[in-house]
């Protein structure tokens, strides 16, 4: 009989899988500067607004990919659910790294390019809530916090992955180059990366109990099953929760990863090459605020960092990005965006824990992957095509607002949705993460 891993080699496998999966996520954004004039024939500015259309276009696939993921592993297990999106985020990759120009067949480059997308928005849409569940269930419980913060860990070196590889081709490829042929060196690689998760993940064990928590029935007296969406509306209070806790954090978080090249380099008017190093640099900090930002709530509680995001989110965006706008220092640009990630730390360190708690077993992954997915279809993935669109018309600064009264309305889930270190699904079914529990599950 094989030995299975043990907690720290379950939390390996997730994450490493899930730091392919989000390289070839990321991997659009880091080089859209590059392949827009690839795809699109206008002008500089409306390819890449169009290109981050595209962007968009992949996110609206992810509550689709949310709920068949979500529900393929309420029903088959977390491991055969994270095995299957990886393959499909590769062959997104694989499409990207081949696609023809518009210059080659018209139209047909940029339908080839949004077919690739609606492809890794499916993937991606499944990957959150699958992973964010898994890592959640193999935790040891007094520290859920600090293993599944490696989901974020994991994400943002995905993106810097990405970001490390642009600077590379940078050194030893020109702009000509690099807008020729040289991005497409960034899908290879995902590609590639892929094959490489499909046999890690293999030796993945199971996280899913193999009986279930909860075993409700419909009007009918019919038992429902695991991952149904009839299941998942048994429990509406936590869908809404979760709808409404990402909202704040994931624009917040797109803005300030994956906008913020695009706003350094068109409003700020820094070099790309420049850029590319502090985002860099700034996410490489942020990597490791996650495991001591969840470690830390393994001490106190989850709601305490949820509001010190929200009312620092809240307060601190607009000062933030409208001194960014105004640098001239790569220094103070540096400052400002670190400033901003350890305020968004505080969401992204915790997040699947808090939504992995919300419900029980047999609808968890769909639980956490659906209304997550949702919020990032219509908010998360927008947001840089909104920041552009506004910057477009001449009212760059709306945005600065705008992510602030989205972050306002997380912070007003934060105060009233969330009772600290109580007692929850995941304490249920694996043990409880804090001693003292003041109030039951409902």
């Amino acid at each position: 009989m094989s030995k299975q891993p043990g907690v720290a080699g379950n939390v390996v496998r997730g994450s490493l899988g899930n730091l392919i999966e989000w390289y070839d996520w990321y991997a659009y954004s880091a080089f859209a500067v590059y392949f827009a004039r690839s795809f699109f024939a206008e002008d500089d500015s409306s390819r890449l607004l169009e290109t981050f259309a595209v962007f968009s276009v992949g996110f609206l696939m992810r509550p689709i990919g949310g709920w068949f993921f979500g529900r393929f592993a309420d029903r088959h297990g977390r491991r055969a659910a994270l095995t299957l999106s990886v393959l499909m985020m590769g062959a997104g990759s694989l499409i990207i790294t081949f696609a023809p120009t518009y210059a080659s067949i018209g139209i047909g480059a940029p339908v080839l390019l949004v077919l690739a997308r609606l492809l890794q928005g499916l993937s991606v849409g499944g990957e959150y809530g699958t992973s964010a569940t898994y890592l959640s269930e193999v935790a040891t419980p007094s520290r859920r916090g600090f293993y599944s913060s490696f989901q974020y860990v994991t994400l943002i070196a995905g993106q810097l992955l990405a970001l490390g590889l642009q600077i590379a081709l940078q050194q030893v490829l020109d702009e000509a180059q690099m807008s020729a042929w040289g991005w497409r060196i960034a899908f290879a690689v995902g590609a590639v990366g892929a094959l490489t998760v499909l046999w890690l993940r293999r030796g993945m064990a199971e996280s899913k109990p193999q009986a279930t928590v909860d075993t409700l029935t419909d009007r009918r007296g019919r038992t429902l099953r695991d991952g149904s969406l009839a299941l998942l509306f048994r429990y509406p209070r936590a869908f809404f929760m979760v709808l409404g806790l990402t909202l704040g954090g994931t624009v917040a978080f797109y803005t300030y990863t994956t906008y913020m090249q695009q706003f350094m380099v068109n409003t700020v008017g820094f070099a790309k090459p420049d850029v590319a190093v502090v985002n860099f640099l700034a996410l490489l900090v942020f990597i490791v605020l996650q495991p001591l930002y969840g470690a830390l709530s393994d001490r106190i509680g989850r709601k305490p960092l949820l509001v010190f995001f929200g009312i620092a989110g809240t307060l601190g965006t607009v000062p933030i990005l409208g001194t960014l706008a105004g640098t001239q220092s790569l220094l103070a640009a540096f400052a400002l965006m670190l400033a901003a990630l350890v305020i968004v730390a505080g969401y992204t360190s915790i997040n699947a824990i808090v939504k992995a708690e919300l419900f029980p077993s047999n609808v968890r992954a769909l639980g956490v992957g659906l209304p997550y997915a949702i919020a990032n279809a219509v908010f998360g993935g927008t947001a840089p095509t909104v920041a552009l669109w506004l910057k477009r018309i001449g009212h760059e600064s709306w945005f600065f607002w705008y992510v602030t009264a989205c972050i306002a309305v997380s912070l007003l889930v934060y105060l009233f949705g969330f009772r600290n270190r109580a007692e929850t699904h995941l304490d249920r079914d694996f043990g409880h993460a804090f001693a003292r529990r003041p109030a039951p599950v409902e």
